[in-house]
């Protein structure tokens, strides 16, 4: 007698999709602005783990909040879901912002996305060096060879008007400081944002919303996946390189199965088929608004994103306290 597996549904399951992130936000929520970001961080990481494991679904997390020694966050690995329906991979950050959390500045989110089982990459907990853009480009409008200036001149012609146009969202960080000052030669605007950068790139896939166009610099590996798990349904270009300190996060990379340590990946290359996303605002951003509470109810913003129907859902949530 053979078994077939369960297909990826991702209609039936992006509604259970979007209750991971809002739970995850309504318990990161109520430490907003007391300053405790491992407090905030975990009640967000418990929250979606309850919730997972009520989703049928044999899960594994393959970008997650470490290596599996650092239980009880959501590892990298770890099995969720009842273990009845499709397999499938997950990709998380409970709490994108803790800092942001914690300060009670703009754009927390708690973020999720799922997809058919192999079908993300196994992106290792190291830097990773990006560039995204939005969508209605021509591949190769901009590229990873190009110099910060020479990028912002490429997409100026590209959208039809001058460099000073173009507004570039950066990771405030010592480490870009060249990269921002070449950015300014071209008289290009630079919003630079604290903590968050999948929030970052997913600013430049509603320039008109948002103001940007351009996200650029590096930050964490994992978070490359999640926003191209988000661009990969609101359209959009988004490349990464990884980038090593040290002979430790190679073997890191290669416990992933990662040989290739000079490659470039695309948005497809790190989603390669369907996916669902989800996000849900703790604090007040330009993408989804935080949580708002009154006397006896909460209310959520949830973003709910299909890839297969390119369908972008925002979702307002008002339940009682």
């Amino acid at each position: 007698m053979t078994t077939t597996t369960p297909e990826f549904h991702d209609r039936m399951l992006s509604l259970g999709l979007a209750r991971v992130s809002e739970a995850a936000a309504l318990a990161s929520a109520r430490l907003v602005g007391r300053g405790d970001e491992k407090a905030a961080d975990q009640a967000a990481v418990d929250a979606m783990r309850r919730q997972l494991n009520m989703l049928d679904i044999q899960g594994r997390v393959v970008i997650g909040e470490g290596e599996r020694d650092e239980a009880p966050m959501l590892y990298i690995g770890e099995e969720v879901g009842t273990g009845q329906g499709p397999e499938v991979d997950i990709a998380l950050d409970p709490l994108e912002g803790t800092t942001l959390t914690a300060k009670d500045f703009p754009n927390a989110l708690t973020v999720i996305a799922m997809a058919p089982r192999g079908t993300m990459l196994h992106a290792p907990d190291v830097y990773m060096d990006k560039l995204a853009i939005g969508p209605g480009y021509a591949p190769d409008t901009v590229t990873m060879d190009m110099t910060p200036a020479e990028r912002v001149r490429a997409l100026a012609k590209a959208k039809g008007c001058e460099p000073a146009d173009i507004s570039v969202c950066v990771l405030e960080r010592p480490r870009h400081e060249e990269m921002i000052a070449d950015l300014r030669s071209t008289g290009a605007a630079i919003r630079l944002i604290m903590d968050g950068d999948v929030a970052g790139v997913i600013h430049c896939a509603e320039p008109v919303l948002t103001g940007i166009d351009m996200y650029m610099g590096s930050g964490g590996a994992p978070e490359g996946v999640l926003a191209a798990a988000a661009l990969k349904c609101m359209g959009g270009q988004i490349f990464g390189r990884l980038l090593f300190r040290n002979e430790d996060e190679k073997s890191r990379a290669r416990r992933a199965g990662i040989e290739d340590f000079d490659r470039i990946y695309t948005r497809d290359d790190m989603i390669m088929g369907d996916v669902i996303f989800a996000a849900t605002g703790v604090t007040d951003g330009s993408v989804v608004k935080g949580i708002k509470t009154e006397p006896g109810w909460v209310t959520t913003d949830t973003l709910l994103m299909r890839s297969k129907t390119g369908s972008v859902r925002r979702m307002s949530y008002r339940s009682p306290l």
